[in-house]
Formats: structure tokens, sequence, C-alpha cells
């Protein structure tokens, strides 16, 4: 029998999740928290049951992950995460059957890896991260707990992202490079120096003038 799965966030990434999880065949989804105001409707067929106070109530017969997205601020994924902690539950990690997560990596509590991601061998990824769709983690990168590595994104070998950051879709960084903690880098940059922690890079086009992060 399948464990019964909790989803905490009802918005596009949690369309993306389900796909994953119901491709990935081990859970069963049991429903949705999300804003009091869409408690009784639906999404992609699954019943939005509660919010996130719900969380404790729910704590011993499910297990849960956390489906809210992250681009500017990891703020609502940790303290997703600090209440699932808090009341003992227990937190998914998925892989999708479509990903390629070596069994040299290793892989934290709550993180999801989507369809057509790579996580190369002795890459390690904490806990509560997103390795979003088509992602490269290569060999000996450290990922940090609550990233997220966005669609497209290429992080190389020996690269090291601090907790807590984004990496934006087809972004490019390079091996042995080091991100700070809560960093947030647009799309489509490549990051050929160290970015200090809280720092915020966005689009290319629109960061000529900080050449020294790019090519």
């Amino acid at each position: 029998m399948k464990a019964p799965l909790i989803l905490i966030g009802g918005g596009g990434h949690c369309k993306s999740c389900i796909d994953v999880v119901e491709q990935e065949g081990r859970y069963a989804i049991a429903g949705i928290l999300d804003k009091p105001e869409l408690v009784g409707t639906q999404l992609l067929d699954y019943p939005i049951i509660g919010t996130d106070e719900e969380i404790a109530g729910l704590a011993k017969n499910h297990h849960f992950l956390i489906t809210v997205g992250q681009i500017k601020s990891p703020a609502i994924r940790l303290a997703i995460y600090a209440k699932l902690k808090e009341a003992g539950a227990k937190i998914a990690t998925i892989v999708s059957p479509r990903a390629y997560l070596s069994a040299h990596a290793r892989l934290g509590e709550g993180s999801i890896v989507m369809h057509g991601a790579t996580v190369n061998a002795c890459a390690i990824i904490g806990n509560n991260c997103i390795i979003n769709s088509h992602a490269l983690v290569e060999h000996d990168a450290v990922i940090h707990d609550h990233c997220h590595i966005a669609t497209g994104a290429i992080v190389n070998g020996d690269a090291e992202i601090g907790a807590g950051s984004f990496i934006g879709s087809r972004t490019m960084v390079r091996e042995r490079v080091t991100i700070g903690e809560q960093a947030v880098v647009g799309g489509g940059n490549t990051v050929l120096s160290d970015i200090p922690s809280h720092t915020q890079l966005k689009l290319r086009e629109q960061y000529e003038t900080k050449n020294f992060y790019y090519r």
C-alpha cells in the first residue's frame, strides 16, 4: 500500500510536484494544504483539505512534502519546514523516475529531484531543496539546505551553493565557485566568481555593469 502524502502549497510548483509524485509511485496524495479561502477546492483533482495549521493533527498518519515554490526568498519554505520538524512529521524525499540521481550522491529529507534533472557522483543536496526539471548538479558540488536550483540550471563540479539560495533557469555556475547564503541569481547568468551571501542578481541583460560575475 502506498503511504499517504500531504502536499503543502497549492500553486504552480505544486502542479509540477504532483506529476513527479504520481510518476514515482511511492505515495498516494491524500490532499493539499493551502490558504483558508481555497479549502474545499481542488488542484489537479486533489482536494485542498486545510491550511498548515492542520499539520500537527495530520502528522501521525501522513508523510508531507513542501510544494511551495521559491524564487526571491526561502522564508515560507523555511517556516513550513520548521513547523513540520516541530510536529515530528515524516517528510518525504522525492526523485522522478525520469531523473538521474547517482548512487554516490547524497539527498536530504524533503528535497525533490524533478523530471530530467541529473545529480552526479559525490554531489550533496541538503534538506528541503528543489532540483528542478533538467537541472544539472555535477560531481562534488554542494547544495546546502533550502535551495532552489531552477529549470535547466547548471552547477558545475566542486561548486557550493549556500543555504536558502536560488539559482535561476539556465544559469551556469562555474566549477569551484562559492555562492553565499540566501543569494538570488536570476536566470541566464554565467557565474564565474564567488558571490557573497544575500546578493541579488537579476537577468543578465539588466546587470551588464556587474560583468565581474559574468563571461
